[in-house]
């Protein structure tokens, strides 16, 4: 007799297992209408799943029209879309073969192979479409059924599909007993797919869809296998919340940090180079420098001591820390040693035989460095500590490396060798506390300098079922409770997220919302009890006894890559004044004037303000487009009466004339502007 418990904390009890629908029934039947699908405990699941013990059950609804629409809600119809789009696809080429097919933020995709003579092109989204819509008019059913793992397989191969065969192997993999269908239309006359779910009920559920690209992908993403083609679309309950949608696409494509940065000449990522390894070009290199120097100042204020570690490690160090080998797959391949690589392969040592013997620490070799934190680590071991030097705070701006899949790499914001404004601090037990609440403190001046004041804060804790992480559950308990306490001083809501802890400590991570509504995990701060008990740190208490010291982690921009890309977008490339390449430039009327501009030039710049010249013979309108486009905060116009009287012309970038003043009164206004990190 299943006890059921309502979101209101009320309980009903059945006398049978009871799906989600007759639990929306029995409450009423406008909850009956709305009803999507259900939450059982952590699992979305269909309404028609049958639920037959204890448990918490809150239903999934559709939004009324002057709210906002669940994320499981949006899950459910841009899931159920997905599938609507593989019919409508296959009724256009009868060929194709769906592979996968999952939601993602913002939409779907799916991933299809295409026959040879009938790859599919954009130009075939209209009749797709047409296709799409008249399968949501017919209101048909989405209905799940089971069949045990064998007789599920032994379907899959009647029906020849390698694509969804392999799919089934590797849930078995994963321990599935059970293969699970699910159908569009009535039996005997619909059209099916292998899917785990869940999705809404029936196709006249999903309000509002549109396709919006495809690209090229690769069976189990690698490039050696199946090309296949990636369509993407997007689903809402309205036509006013997709329309707000496409607007918004049209904005982040006015945004692209990519195409910002090749026009203003901030970075180039080059294939001789290597894909996701950023090169920085000399106006991209100012913003970043001058991040730098921000934080730089931050932390010399909060008693942080700088180090420098080199790029590459023994993996010695990797195992003792924990990074390798299990973390190997999203890391670069380990460097060996000639010497032991020839003796290897004159022993006739195999692939894998080398893979066993590195992971198993019969084998040295080097590592490019996936982790400042074991460096420091060393550091701090370098020499005895008494707790009278605690806290001790060691920053680098270290570099480190990550092998990220080439289908995942995004210019700046996922790239393969990053910079992080990396710190960690050592210190007691008992002053946990307080050092968390400075990282947090330092974490927030960041983004009120830089205006970025929508954010939330997550905090990542173990997942008990999982086994990666490590230590003993009641280290982890006290790491967890530093990490509550110190976000729930914040101010602001934050979450608890099992699953997201990182393998040796939980994290507070904050979730920034750019002007675009799109969010971003940035800045982050880990307690650690595990490291210092896996490197066997300590220090010498009051006591005079060996006492282990917690490691805090500690990175407010993350990857200055991401960080500096996701700013691009926010500020379209306007960046304020203290941090633009360019702060100001000198635009002469005409070249009579060149050399009273080069004056005003060089008193902007003995002052310390990045300024530059257009003495070019174009007319002044060009000049000041040119700037504009470039992004540079401020323009100043000289000419016959300007050199006469001592005065420039302010023009701003967003079209703003500010009139004639002295140039001393506009340098002492700009530096002003400067000191204070003013956001405009």
């Amino acid at each position: 007799m299943p006890r059921i418990t309502l979101p209101d904390g009320s309980t009903r009890s059945y006398p049978g297992p009871v799906t989600p629908a007759e639990v929306a029934k029995d409450i009423g039947p406008a909850l009956a209408r709305a009803a999507l699908g259900a939450r059982a405990g952590d699992e979305l699941v269909d309404l028609s799943a049958p639920i037959a013990r204890d448990i918490g059950l809150s239903i999934v609804t559709a939004p009324k029209s002057n709210q906002a629409p669940q994320p499981d809600a949006l899950f459910l119809i841009r899931h159920s879309c997905a599938h609507v789009m593989a019919e409508a696809i296959q009724r256009i080429v009868p060929g194709a073969l769906p592979v996968y097919g999952p939601p993602v933020d913002n939409g779907f995709y799916y991933d299809i192979a295409f026959p040879p003579e009938r790859p599919l092109s954009m130009e075939d989204f209209p009749a797709i479409e047409r296709e799409m819509a008249a399968i949501i008019a017919a209101d048909l059913p989405l209905r799940r059924y089971e069949l045990p793992a064998d007789e599920g397989l032994r379907k899959l191969r009647a029906e020849g599909s390698k694509y969804k065969l392999d799919n089934a192997e590797r849930a078995i993999a994963e321990g599935a007993r059970i293969l699970s269908w699910y159908t569009t239309g009535e039996p005997g006359r619909n059209w099916e797919d292998l899917c785990r779910g869940p999705h809404a009920p029936s196709t006249a559920r999903i309000g509002a869809f549109k396709l919006l690209s495809i690209a090229a992908a690769y069976w189990h993403g690698d490039a050696a296998s199946d090309r296949l083609t990636r369509v993407y679309g997007t689903a809402f309950f309205s036509a006013a919340e997709l329309e707000r949608h496409l607007e918004q696409i049209e904005e982040a494509k006015k945004r692209d940090h990519r195409a910002i940065g090749k026009r203003l000449g901030l970075f180039h990522i080059d294939e001789q180079v290597g894909q996701g390894l950023v090169l920085w070009k000399p106006a991209g290199a100012i913003v970043r420098r001058e991040l730098e120097e921000f934080i730089r100042a931050e932390l010399m204020r909060h008693g942080y001591l700088p180090v420098y570690t080199p790029h590459i490690g023994k993996l010695d160090l990797y195992r003792t820390s924990g990074h390798f080998p299990y973390y190997r797959d999203s890391q670069y391949p380990p460097l060996i040693l000639e010497t032991q690589l020839a003796a290897l392969a004159s022993d006739g040592c195999s692939c894998a035989d080398l893979s066993n013997r590195l992971a198993s620490g019969d084998l040295d070799g080097y590592l490019l460095k996936p982790m400042n934190c074991p460096h420091h680590i060393r550091i701090y071991a370098s020499e005895p500590h008494s707790y009278r030097d605690l806290p001790i705070r060691y920053a680098e701006f270290g570099t480190v490396y990550r092998w990220e899949q080439s289908g995942e790499l995004n210019g700046m914001t996922r790239v393969r060798g990053f910079t992080q404004d990396d710190a960690h601090l050592f210190c007691a037990e008992d002053q946990v506390q307080a050092e968390v609440q400075g990282c947090l403190d330092i974490v927030k001046l960041i983004f009120r300098t830089l205006g970025m004041r929508d954010f939330r804060v997550r905090v990542g804790l173990r997942d008990p079922d999982n086994a990666k992480y490590v230590g003993t559950a009641a280290v982890w308990d006290r790491a967890e409770a530093a990490c509550r306490s110190a976000a729930a001083s914040l101010g602001v809501p934050y979450t608890e997220e099992p699953g997201q802890a990182a393998f040796y400590g939980p994290k507070i991570d904050f979730i920034v919302r750019d002007v675009l509504g799109r969010e971003w995990q940035l800045g982050t701060v880990q307690v650690d009890y595990n490291l210092p008990a896996r490197f066997d740190l300590t220090y010498v208490g009051a006591d005079n006894q060996q006492h282990r010291p917690v490691m805090i982690h500690r990175a407010p921009f993350g990857s200055l890559e991401r960080f500096i890309g996701v700013l691009i977008e926010h500020f379209a490339g306007s960046f304020p004044t203290w941090l633009a390449p360019e702060q100001v430039r000198v635009l002469p009327i005409s070249e009579k004037f060149s050399a009273y501009g080069n004056r005003v030039l060089a008193s902007l710049r003995e002052a310390g303000v990045r300024a530059g010249i257009d003495a070019g013979n174009e007319r002044i309108g060009a000049k000041i487009l040119s700037a504009t486009e470039l992004r540079i905060p401020y323009m100043l116009v000289v000419g016959a009466r300007d050199e006469q009287a001592g005065t420039v012309a302010v023009r701003k970038r967003d079209g703003g004339d500010q009139g004639a003043v002295s140039l001393a009164e506009f340098q002492g206004a700009l530096l002003e502007e400067i000191r204070r990190r003013a956001q405009s």
